[in-house]
């Protein structure tokens, strides 16, 4: 019945999804969740393959599912940045989740990193802080830039001057925020609240505060960034943060590249349009760290 039905339709209801590292990793799993249930409701099934970012996998993994007459394709990373993709994948509708090609060829789909910087700064603005400090990533990716230029925003549009003093960079894992944050704890001007670049940094920081004998979020409050909750709900206290679309990216992925089907004529050619390169707002995890 199945091939049947394809016959008549010329579409096979299979949508091809390529990641690097997703489907091995705790962080971005609910990038596949929201694709998977997005698909299924809508009659569609995944054929996903996950290639750990080696190129010559991803173009055979293309070749693979263009074999298999998918419907489209969505391609996937773990973190938000700029991706080179095989050049066969333009054969088929292709929609890029959680990256996006430089030329904006492709449609796209991340995270609005500015405005969760700004919104994660404007929390501890609105609980009366002044001297925040940020800790951010040492890696010069777009969460790393994005988030600090919103960090900066935020201090700007309150009228609070910004302090290049009372940021650090470091790698984003728990020895990185804790080395940065006891750094930090020796300014002369001891930040009274820090935004840290992801929740691992934000675990060290933690560590770091603790050891000077100083309270969260009593003498210094805390946010971080991505929701991992393995980490943020079971720290003590529990730990507010912006959290990733991640489930609402790949419900968007795959909207959006059904939606484009109709578009696509029996040779494959697109619809001449721009494609769109959309960001998705991150959200406010508000626990007891400020």
């Amino acid at each position: 019945m199945a091939a049947a039905q394809t016959l008549r339709s010329r579409r096979s209801n299979v949508l091809g999804f390529i990641t690097d590292m997703i489907a091995t990793t705790p962080h971005a799993g609910q990038i596949i969740r929201g694709a998977q249930e997005t698909a299924w409701h809508s009659g569609k099934v995944l054929f996903l393959v996950n290639t750990e970012g080696d190129p010559e996998l991803e173009r055979s993994a293309v070749d693979v599912m263009i074999d298999r007459q998918v419907d489209g394709l969505i391609y996937a990373t773990m973190f938000h940045r700029s991706a080179t993709v095989p050049s066969n994948i333009y054969a088929v509708p292709t929609v890029l989740l959680d990256c996006y090609v430089e030329d904006a060829s492709l449609p796209s789909v991340v995270p609005d990193e500015f405005s969760g910087g700004y919104q994660a700064t404007k929390v501890l603005i609105d609980r009366g802080h002044r001297r925040i400090a940020f800790l951010n990533h040492v890696e010069p990716i777009p969460a790393q830039r994005l988030r600090v230029q919103g960090y900066q925003a935020a201090l700007a549009d309150h009228d609070i001057p910004f302090d290049a003093t009372l940021t650090s960079e470091a790698w984003s894992e728990p020895r990185g925020g804790y080395d940065a944050m006891k750094t930090l704890l020796h300014h002369p001007q001891r930040p009274t609240a820090v935004f840290c670049f992801n929740d691992r940094m934000a675990m060290g920081a933690y560590e770091a505060i603790r050891q000077q004998g100083l309270r969260i979020p009593q003498d210094i409050a805390v946010i971080g960034y991505d929701n991992q909750e393995l980490i943020a709900a079971n720290l003590w206290p529990g730990l507010t943060t912006m959290q990733l679309p991640h489930y609402e990216m790949g419900v968007w992925a795959v909207e959006h590249l059904l939606a484009e089907l109709p578009a696509t004529s029996e040779k494959g050619d697109s619809a001449e349009r721009a494609p769109l390169q959309v960001k998705l707002a991150c959200s406010l995890v508000l626990r007891d760290s400020v």
